[in-house]
């Protein structure tokens, strides 16, 4: 087990609208900090980083006031709405910039993943995990459709050969270490779940159950989620370029068994001119390459957004960092 002296945690809480819950979310973290640093798991300087993903209410307020209350609680604002993973990777790089912490673990403000996990996470970061990933027991809080969606995604995303951990989102501890490999990283179409397993360090997990959120309403809608979707599959896996090429060669041997066709039916004087046969045969194999097209298209509107190195995130203010 590692030395517990000056193992300090960051624990990192992105916001985006959260005013109607996040002082009860503080209050519950800023608990299990006092008591993790009264059992010695981590160092008394540890705090919360709230990370204001560009909210349009008192989100960065409270953020504010919190942070003026109590030393343990930092704030950083960012200038626009960047979306959740880019907010986290803002969290991500802050924290690392200050020397002191050793351990960063994320969670979302709503504390659906349970908090009173973080200690376990601690814990196995002490017996020499560098990283920790939470992972959900069951999904009996989801609908039906919400579970069957996700089974089916994380078993596409192993049969592309994307590496996941199945049942696990954004809730995990990170190393320092960790952290400062997964800066290195710098592609701008982030999906965090595919990129952290890319590490390679020590892994361990610990299975929580997720609790229905206190207040307010999810900012993860179906359209988030789908592009969330398509960004990992895109972003780590060329198979559907390949499932392309594939369906190219298939209809090359189908083109090569239709020629046979027509030769023989021309050479047995069988041969009927079709207008139906040939207009089907225009629409599916336009159908086909628009469809190829657009899948290419897709990698190349990620190279073209990668190419151009644009800032994740801008930060407009911080709170209670002078110390830093």
């Amino acid at each position: 087990m590692k030395d517990t002296k000056h193992k300090k945690l960051a624990i990192i809480v992105p916001c985006y609208d959260e005013e109607c819950i996040l002082r009860d979310s503080a209050g519950e973290l800023l608990a299990l900090l006092s008591r993790m640093t009264q059992e010695h798991l981590v160092d008394e300087g540890s705090y919360l980083l709230m990370v204001n993903d560009g909210s349009t209410d008192s989100t960065w307020d409270i953020i504010c006031s919190l942070s003026m209350a109590d030393s343990h609680v930092r704030g950083v604002s960012l200038a626009a709405n960047v979306g959740h993973q880019n907010a986290l990777m803002a969290g991500y790089a802050t924290a690392h910039a200050d020397e002191t912490v050793d351990m960063m673990v994320c969670i979302d403000a709503d504390l659906q993943d349970d908090e009173q996990r973080i200690a376990d996470m601690v814990r196995m970061y002490l017996d020499g995990n560098d990283i920790v990933y939470g992972v959900r027991a069951s999904r009996k809080t989801d609908t039906l459709g919400k579970r069957t969606t996700a089974k089916a995604f994380y078993k596409l995303m192993q049969g592309l050969g994307v590496k996941t951990i199945y049942n696990s989102a954004d809730f995990r501890l990170l190393s320092r270490r960790a952290v400062g490999q997964l800066l290195r990283y710098h592609e701008r179409n982030l999906y965090l779940r595919g990129m952290v397993p890319l590490l390679g360090y020590k892994q361990a997990v610990v299975t929580y159950n997720r609790r229905p959120r206190k207040a307010g309403e999810t900012h993860y809608g179906l359209v988030r989620m789908c592009s969330l979707a398509f960004d990992g599959i895109t972003s780590f896996s060329l198979s559907l370029i390949h499932a392309v090429l594939y369906m190219g060669l298939v209809f090359l041997l189908i083109s090569f068994g239709i020629l046979a066709w027509v030769i023989y039916t021309w050479c047995s004087g069988n041969a009927v001119p079709g207008w139906s046969s040939l207009m089907v045969s225009v629409w599916f194999c336009t159908g086909c390459l628009l469809m190829a097209l657009g899948i290419v298209g897709e990698y190349v509107g990620k190279v073209y957004k990668e190419v151009k190195s644009r800032p994740r995130y801008n930060i407009e203010e911080c709170a209670g960092m002078e110390e830093n």
